[in-house]
């Protein structure tokens, strides 16, 4: 049986839970991912866990707080000014807290996001950088399908 190794093309179910058991991504109903190792499809850790195992394999990880999508960082807690949301976007938007908005990187070669989690009265936003995940403890469940 092929296994995973670095820059490996997979076919799989996987099922990416907290610890409480609530699905924050399954594929398990549905079409099963495709995906490159390498490509920052998925997080080098979650990679990781997939390099040596054998395609057919049906099997989980728990991984702790912070280890799959890094620590929470309150320095990625930042206040953007309304004037240079309003420069890169609509200046007529309008934002809520739990509102996730995508930036344009400096290079202007991919985006990032960020979740809203306060306006003030002078239109300034508070936006965490964080991963959603960060911090957390995941459970990684995965059926590799098919390792090329």
């Amino acid at each position: 049986m092929p296994s995973v190794e670095p820059g490996s093309f997979l076919t799989l179910h996987y099922r990416l839970s907290g610890v409480n058991g609530q699905d924050i991504v399954n594929t398990f109903g549905g079409q099963p991912a495709t995906l490159s190792l390498g490509t920052g499809e998925l997080s080098p850790s979650l990679e990781a866990r997939l390099i040596g195992l054998e395609e057919g394999v049906h099997t989980s990880f728990d991984l702790p707080a912070g280890e799959a999508f890094g620590e929470h960082r309150s320095d990625l807690q930042q206040w953007v000014a309304r004037k240079l949301l309003d420069k890169l976007g609509d200046p007529h938007e309008r934002y809520t807290v739990g509102d996730v908005v995508q930036f344009p990187t400096p290079d202007g070669s991919g985006t990032y996001a960020g979740t809203v989690l306060d306006v003030r009265d002078d239109g300034a936003v508070l936006f965490d950088f964080n991963h959603p995940l960060a911090g957390q403890a995941v459970v990684f469940e995965v059926q590799l399908i098919g390792v090329l």
